[in-house]
């Protein structure tokens, strides 16, 4: 949006894995620009799991475990690119901040 065209995703740093995650598990995934540079962008992304599913076999296949608050099970910073040629400002949303 800040660009008004797609970025290419250079890579990643500052990995950190802090809680497991199963099959089932209710995620929630967020992202926001952290600092903008001539062509770079620089971002924070979070995991969160908010439900997950009970090991009790005794209960059913259906059963969930909502968490009393969301656990944080990654975190990271990666790089994004949108060259020069392909930033198109005019077509940026006027609604969107950079964090």
């Amino acid at each position: 949006r800040l660009f008004g065209d797609e970025s290419l995703f250079l890579g990643y740093e500052n990995v950190r894995f802090t809680a497991p995650v199963y099959a089932g598990d209710f995620m929630e995934y967020t992202g926001w620009i952290e600092k903008v540079g001539n062509t770079s962008l620089t971002c924070k992304f979070e995991a969160y799991k908010y439900i997950t599913l009970p090991r009790d076999p005794a209960l059913a296949d259906s059963a969930a475990d909502v968490l009393p608050e969301p656990v944080l099970c990654g975190e990271a910073v990666g790089t994004l690119v949108v060259k020069k040629p392909f930033q198109r400002i005019d077509h940026a949303d006027p609604k969107f901040q950079v964090r």
